[in-house]
């Protein structure tokens, strides 16, 4: 984890770097968190992984409250609707 104080913004090319090799960079100001910059992949590959836990989430709480359905039966009504 890096920790940066804004003033260091202006090295851009120094940010990137650490940001492609070592994470998220976290800025401060006046000592105190106030920004988060991160490689593009890094993001992508993050929120991907927060998406995949809701669904996970979401699902889990289906089980718990009945929300289910048995592949058999689901089969049976799609081929009696569409007459597959």
């Amino acid at each position: 984890m890096t920790i940066l104080p804004m003033r260091d913004l202006k090295n851009t090319v120094e940010i990137e770097r650490r940001c492609a090799t070592g994470g998220p960079v976290f800025v401060t100001k006046n000592g105190y968190g106030r920004l988060v910059v991160m490689d593009i992949d890094y993001y992508e590959n993050t929120t991907g992984k927060l998406y995949e836990a809701k669904l996970v989430n979401e699902s889990l709480s289906d089980l718990e409250n009945g929300k289910t359905a048995d592949g058999d039966s689901v089969k049976a009504k799609i081929a009696e609707k569409y007459g597959v």
